[in-house]
């Protein structure tokens, strides 16, 4: 004769059940307390930080970017998205006030603008701050900060880190960089591009995604 299968709470009495409960409660606490603890404090060193991006092997983010200038009233404001994929795949896409697109991929990097008959490749060269830090942008995602030829990292606290250009000649154009980590492992969450002492460039990150899947053309054509 086959046994009845019994339910455990079916078998403890009341105060079995109140105890049971009270464990369950304290041991989901002590996970959300232990998920926080090994989530503070992963910006402290590089040894974190680059195990940290090892868990990374694609971004999806928004951005908001702030460009601050002595002789404007106002910031000028850019919106745009960003997509990464290890090791070195990225798109820096502005969609507003005007669109315009930067793509590397297999160590090609190539930028399209917006022009009267659409989005045009644009093979000229612009020395301008942004066109030093966005081929920088797939190291730091990646967790390669020591080493660097372009720039001297040093940590700036528990979540900052502030980059020094290494030659006199970019130094003209960017007196440092400034990134805020993230409390989530792995992700930034604003940089901060300095260009002399009164003018400087924000981009804020919102509606991160770590590991989404992205499709390869979007890092080979500027749909």
């Amino acid at each position: 004769m086959r046994q009845p299968i019994f339910i455990l709470g079916d078998c403890l009495t009341n105060p079995y059940k109140r105890w049971l409960r009270q464990f369950a409660g304290r041991l989901s606490c002590f996970a959300l307390v232990m998920a926080a603890v090994l989530c503070l404090g992963w910006a402290e060193t590089w040894e974190g930080i680059r195990a940290a991006a090892k868990g990374v092997d694609s971004i999806s983010a928004d951005f908001v970017q702030e460009k601050h200038l002595p002789i404007l009233a106002a910031p000028l404001v850019s919106t745009g998205r960003l997509l990464y994929r290890r090791p070195d795949s990225l798109r820096w896409e502005y969609t507003s006030p005007v669109k315009n697109i930067l793509l590397m991929h297999d160590g090609t990097a190539r930028r399209f603008a917006q022009s009267d008959q659409g989005l045009v490749e644009d093979a000229s060269v612009h020395m301008q701050a942004m066109q030093f830090v966005m081929p920088e942008i797939s190291g730091w995602l990646g967790g390669r900060f020591e080493g660097n030829p372009l720039f001297d990292a040093s940590l700036d606290g528990a979540n900052k880190i502030q980059l020094v250009p290494k030659d006199a000649g970019m130094a003209r154009f960017i007196q440092r960089i400034e990134l805020l980590m993230s409390d989530r492992p792995g992700v930034i969450e604003e940089v901060v591009i300095f260009e002399s002492d009164e003018a400087f460039t924000r981009m804020v990150f919102i509606n991160t995604q770590v590991n989404p899947a992205i499709d390869d053309r979007l890092f080979q054509e500027a749909q």
